[in-house]
Formats: C-alpha cells, structure tokens, sequence
C-alpha cells in the first residue's frame, strides 16, 4: 500500500510518537494516509486508541526487528 508522508518515530517514547504523528497528521489533507514508524513498545496500545479518539483509521500495522509501521488514513475535520 502506498502512503502520502512517512514519519520517523524510532527512538522516541510515549507520548512523543503520538504527538508528532498528531501534529503530522493535523497539516494533512482528509483521506491522506501517513506511515509511522516507532520502536516504542507502547505506540501498539497508544496508536490505536489516538486514532480512534481523535477520528483517523488505522489501516495497517505490521512489525520487523523491533520496528512497528502503521498506516493512519486523516480523518475529517478533527486533527
């Protein structure tokens, strides 16, 4: 699947995974797909519950060596 803008996250920690993919996700056009990628083993508990709170689809997720990548579809309105 391809995606419109990927965001860095590997080495961060909860919350910060989160809040950039936030902020990423707020300059994106609705219906725009960005991919996060994170090493925090907390971003499969966190990602999922941001993107149901704040109206983004979680579309895809996937792990390798440590490395989880999600695929978040922007929601409407709501950043």
């Amino acid at each position: 699947m391809d995606w419109d803008q990927e965001l860095d996250a590997r080495g961060l920690l909860c919350p910060l995974p989160v809040l950039k993919a936030r902020k990423r996700l707020a300059g994106m056009a609705p219906g725009a797909i960005l991919r996060l990628v994170s090493t925090d083993p907390a971003a499969v508990i966190d990602v999922p519950h941001f993107c149901v709170e704040a109206g983004h689809e979680l579309i895809g997720t996937s792990e390798h060596d440590g490395e989880q990548a999600y695929l978040i579809r922007r929601g409407g309105s709501k950043g």
